[in-house]
């Protein structure tokens, strides 16, 4: 026999081993052993620390007994049978359970937009007459491998020239000569009201990001060569056309004629891009051809990935008081940080996309055959 039956165990192993006992008693199985220490003449108190619980439980559990709620049923020759155990998501409840997660609340009745796990419990109990409470919603949801997180903006993908424009762009891509070149524009909007995102911090405390009191903007039009990686960039006060035609200038400037024959950039449907300043310049600039990305499909362009670094490496939870300071950061990033080099997003390599880009092989082998 060992002289002590003392065992050092870590908190951190205490811990997963408690959840593992709760998880395996739930329902009848804590139930049982109340009642029986209870039966002896054991304390709640006493009770409470031997099977790790809380004194409310022994009441609760107590209470249930007298009043004839625990479901204690026996079968045909007496023998007790395990009562219904509501913690446990069986089959059953997790349809139920499924069901309620697809619909919103207001279809409930709840004047609310979200779930929470109290009004899954509440609605539960009124559509099915099961009583949880809301940490076994939240331990159910979990089994469900569902999870509390920010929900993503995303616009509406419905252009009906979708496929033909995105076909039309991988064409290209994929056509370029080595005296051709692609790039992917657009805007950033650099503010000086910080966005918010994520950051370790101690526990228990929340980190404050101050805000500028009056918020001033910049903005920036970038030109990403998905080939090499490198992000073209012009500055300006204002989002105009005139600032896209200083980057489309710019972006002459990098690619010389004495060696790019044709340069093609690839834009939104954003009003700047189509103004009538910009088609003068482009009639002035031969070499420059427009593509268009179908109507609101940020994921089509590239460059959106690279502005997204630049907002989580520079805008986000930023302490700068100064605009100017604001902006030479963002151009320390892009002068230090790449390239970017991002390939085509999946949305070019659909099989609609891909029948439509054969369909451009065969007409433009058709047009240089004739």
């Amino acid at each position: 026999m060992p002289k002590s039956i003392f065992v050092e165990i870590p908190r951190e192993e205490q811990a997963r081993m408690l959840a593992a006992l709760r998880r395996a008693r739930y329902g009848y199985l804590l139930a049982l052993h109340i009642l029986l220490l209870c039966a002896t003449g054991r304390k709640p108190t006493i009770i409470a620390a031997v099977l790790f619980c809380s004194r409310s439980s022994v009441y609760r559990t107590v209470r249930a007994y007298h009043e004839g709620t625990l479901s204690l049923e026996h079968d045909d020759q007496g023998r007790l049978l395990p009562p219904v155990r509501t913690t446990v998501l069986v089959p059953t409840l997790r349809r139920s359970l499924l069901a309620l997660l697809k619909a919103t609340p207001h279809a409930y009745g709840w004047c609310r937009s979200r779930w929470s796990c109290a009004t899954l419990a509440l609605t539960l109990q009124t559509k099915r007459g099961v009583t949880v409470s809301a940490e076994t919603m939240r331990r159910w949801l979990h089994e469900l491998d569902w999870v509390w997180k920010r929900a993503k903006l995303v616009a509406k993908d419905d252009d009906p020239h979708r496929v033909e424009r995105l076909a039309r762009i991988r064409w290209v891509f994929e056509q370029l000569k080595r005296s051709e070149a692609m790039v992917f524009a657009d805007e950033l909007d650099i503010h000086l009201l910080p966005k918010v995102g994520c950051a370790w911090m101690p526990k228990g405390a929340r980190v404050e990001v101050m805000t500028p009191g009056q918020n001033a903007k910049h903005y920036l039009a970038g030109a990403l060569d998905p080939t090499t990686g490198a992000l073209h960039y012009s500055l300006g006060a204002r989002k105009t056309n005139a600032l896209f035609r200083d980057l489309l200038s710019l972006i002459e400037d990098r690619y010389p004629s004495e060696r790019y024959t044709r340069l093609y950039v690839v834009v939104d449907n954003y009003k700047i891009h189509k103004a009538k300043a910009v088609e003068q310049w482009l009639d002035a600039h031969p070499r420059v051809t427009l593509l268009f990305l179908p109507t609101y499909c940020p994921r089509a362009n590239p460059i959106e990935r690279a502005f997204g670094d630049v907002h989580d490496c520079c805008t986000r939870n930023h302490q700068r008081k100064r605009l100017p300071d604001l902006v030479a950061d963002v151009e320390d990033h892009l002068g230090l940080n790449g390239p970017w080099q991002y390939k085509l997003s999946a949305l070019y390599y659909e099989p609609a996309v891909t029948t439509a880009m054969e369909n451009i092989a065969v007409e433009e082998l058709a047009n240089v055959a004739a």
